[in-house]
């Protein structure tokens, strides 16, 4: 078991997330426009059938676990795993089913210190400092994330049916990059209390230079996918550069 020491409190790896409320909304996106901006991770696309690819946005409020309570947003897309051989459409759609493509953090605000340089120090993680008016506890989940005043989304979910629980949790591998160095961490998600529809967002996008990234990938105005989580467990492991 490893330990690592942030901002002088020891960290013991696997860090724990015990409860968290998550709310999501899921986009199909060129691919071409994803991999521009995912171009510097050295990762490949998820690239579906249409040359599309799979972008998310999500808000999540962390209540219980080893880094204390913060709350986060995060913009993400699949991408082929590292170790994967090239592979055409059909090959990703069967990576994407059977759970064998990885998660590309691109982005991931936070409104905590601690998780910041726990973040950016463990896992490399582009954690960085903005603020959040969330709302997790309205059968309509409403998130408004800004950076220095300026608006950068303003995402609405509203309810879908209820997703049947699993009775063991989803692993899948999380890459992230930051200081040139692409890392790969195992991360276990234990979901319960899952609501999810075909579209079901409403998304507003501002002024920072954030949202005219998200912009440039011609995010359609209905979305895939809007799902919510009201009881999120997970476990991260330690990252692995590749």
């Amino acid at each position: 078991m490893s330990t690592h020491t942030v901002l002088g409190r020891e960290v013991q790896m696997p860090v724990r997330i015990r409860l968290a409320h998550a709310f999501m909304a899921t986009y199909s996106v060129p691919a071409a426009a994803a991999q521009r901006v995912v171009d510097y991770s050295g990762l490949e696309i998820l690239r579906l059938p249409g040359g599309r690819a799979v972008c998310t946005l999500v808000f999540v409020d962390y209540l219980d676990g080893d880094l204390g309570p913060y709350n986060e947003f995060g913009v993400s897309f699949m991408v082929r795993h590292h170790t994967a051989a090239p592979a055409g459409t059909l090959g990703d759609l069967r990576a994407l089913s059977t759970s064998g493509a990885g998660v590309f953090i691109h982005r991931l605000p936070v409104d905590g210190e601690f998780t910041l340089a726990a973040g950016r120090g463990i896992w490399g993680f582009p954690k960085e400092i903005a603020d959040f008016d969330a709302r997790h506890d309205a059968s309509v989940r409403h998130g408004v994330l800004r950076q220095n005043g300026q608006l950068i989304v303003d995402l609405t979910i509203r309810p879908g049916l209820a997703v049947p629980q699993r009775r063991k949790g989803s692993s899948f591998d999380a890459y992230s990059h930051i200081d040139g160095v692409t890392r790969c961490t195992q991360w276990q998600m234990e979901p319960s209390g899952m609501r999810a529809r075909p579209g079901g967002a409403e998304l507003s996008l501002g002024e920072h230079a954030w949202a005219d990234e998200l912009r440039s990938l011609g995010l359609p105005k209905r979305a895939l996918m809007a799902s919510m989580v009201d009881r999120l467990a997970m476990t991260f492991q330690d990252a692995t550069p590749v």
